[in-house]
C-alpha cells in the first residue's frame, strides 16, 4: 500500500491518535475510506474510457484500411478533408471559413485610426 511498510503504518497511526485525537480518529479513517474509494472508482472510469477511445481508434483505421482495400479508386478520388478546405479558400485566415467573410472596416473606423 504506497510502498508503506507496517511498522510506517503504526507510526503514522500513533501520529495521526495523538494529533487528531481518539474521538475523531474514527470519523478521520472514515473519511479517508470513502475518499481513496472515489478515488478508486475516478481512475478506473479514466482508464475505462482512455481503452475504449483506443479500441474506437483501432476499429476506425481497420475500417480505413479495408475500405481502401476493397475500393481503391474510391478512396483515391476523394480528397482529404483539410486539403479539400485549403483548395476551396486559399486567401481565408487561418480559422475564418468561407461562408464567414472578413469585416472590412468602415469608412469612420478608418478616419479613427
Amino acid at each position: 500500500m504506497f510502498g508503506i511498510g507496517s511498522t510506517e503504518l503504526i507510526v503514522i497511526l500513533i501520529v495521526a491518535l495523538i494529533v487528531i485525537g481518539p474521538a475523531k480518529l474514527p470519523e478521520m479513517a472514515k473519511s479517508l475510506g470513502k475518499a481513496l474509494g472515489e478515488f478508486r472508482r475516478v481512475s478506473t472510469d479514466v482508464k475505462r474510457t482512455i481503452e475504449m477511445e483506443a479500441e474506437q481508434s483501432e476499429q476506425k483505421e481497420k475500417t480505413a484500411q479495408a475500405k481502401k482495400e476493397l475500393f481503391p479508386e474510391t478512396v483515391a478520388k476523394a480528397p482529404a478533408e483539410p486539403e479539400a478546405a485549403a483548395a476551396q479558400a486559399p486567401d481565408q485566415p487561418a480559422g475564418q471559413s468561407a461562408e464567414e467573410p472578413a469585416a472590412q472596416p468602415t469608412q469612420g473606423e478608418k478616419d479613427k485610426a
